[in-house]
């Protein structure tokens, strides 16, 4: 008896609807919301303090504070300490979480890109609008943020660590250097689950949704097939289904990355890349398998770790050994 099933998470901080339960009968989780620190975070972008982070109240813009931003002397290279880190996931060396770790003092660059309003299209769509009344222009240019579509239809936002690659992938974007922190908080802010690093480069890195919380956060980041709480969360729910004999956690079919010479990253990949394995027992039925797999991914949707820590889950079914 062997099976596969590729599961995305189906609740993560920034949903907006609970998950839908009707084939499994049981009660939707509530609606949860934006952590307080990221929501205060977001509310004061533009606020009392610099798109740094620095208090703009007793500011001096003589001499060398007159400086625009944190990079005015950035030549646009990538950052040594991630390179270093894609190095050593290449040489198998480090991992994902090692890359991951480098970004949270890493710049970048997100892309930025001009839109142009035609006449009598509505303007002022982010709150320009006086009392909700649209405003409309002849002709206007705005500067929007660039987000794609992922395979699985995910928004992704992409972001480049170096000037020279944003300006390969597309040559009229502008360039905005930021910390990588920041990049991901604006991810959050536009409904963003992964930050594809140097999309179109020989390394391309994804950043998947947890990851992408964390350096938001500005905290540390743990793969989920290799956090003990998750594991533990998986034994823990396994067990309340005796068909289930064992259960194991390993790394998910979606953890790799292909380079653009072919080569494999153990790292980078968009997912899944969580791996559940349950180890039933023999004389289950395609029903009885159905039930428990349904039962548990019911579990696991409403469990907090999850949401907080696992982006995708892989399901793969054996038989336990006699």
């Amino acid at each position: 008896m062997a099976h596969t099933g590729d599961s995305r998470n189906p609740r993560h901080p920034h949903d907006r609807e609970p998950r839908d339960a009707a084939q499994s009968g049981a009660e939707t989780a509530p609606v949860r919301h934006l952590p307080g620190h990221i929501a205060a975070a977001l509310a004061g972008a533009g606020g009392a303090a610099d798109s740094a982070g620095q208090p703009w109240a007793g500011r001096s813009l003589s001499g060398d504070d007159a400086k625009i931003h944190n990079f005015e002397d950035d030549e646009g290279a990538a950052d040594a300490g991630y390179l270093a880190a894609i190095a050593g996931l290449a040489e198998g060396s480090a991992d994902e979480a090692a890359v991951v770790a480098a970004l949270a003092t890493a710049r970048v660059f997100v892309p930025i890109l001009a839109q142009l309003a035609e006449e009598g299209e509505a303007v002022g769509a982010h709150g320009d609008g006086l009392h909700g009344a649209e405003l409309h222009s002849d002709k206007q240019a705005d500067m929007a943020l660039v987000t794609l579509k992922a395979p699985d239809g995910r928004t992704a936002m992409p972001v480049f660590t170096s000037a020279a690659a944003l300006e390969a992938w597309h040559p009229e974007a502008r360039p905005v250097a930021v910390y990588a922190a920041r990049a991901a908080l604006s991810a959050v802010a536009e409904s963003a689950e992964l930050l594809v690093l140097d999309p179109g480069s020989e390394v391309t890195f994804v950043v998947r949704r947890p990851a992408v919380w964390a350096l938001a956060r500005q905290q540390s980041w743990t793969p989920s097939y290799t956090d003990p709480e998750v594991a533990r969360t998986v034994g823990e729910s396994a067990a309340a289904f005796p068909p289930v004999r064992a259960v194991d956690v390993q790394p998910g079919a979606g953890v790799a990355a292909a380079t653009a010479d072919g080569r494999r990253l153990p790292g980078g990949g968009a997912g899944p890349e969580l791996r559940v394995v349950l180890y039933l027992e023999d004389g289950l039925d395609a029903a009885g398998v159905q039930s428990v797999v349904a039962g548990l991914q019911n579990t696991w949707a409403r469990n907090e770790i999850f949401a907080e820590r696992v982006d995708s889950i892989e399901v793969k079914l054996q038989r336990a050994a006699p």
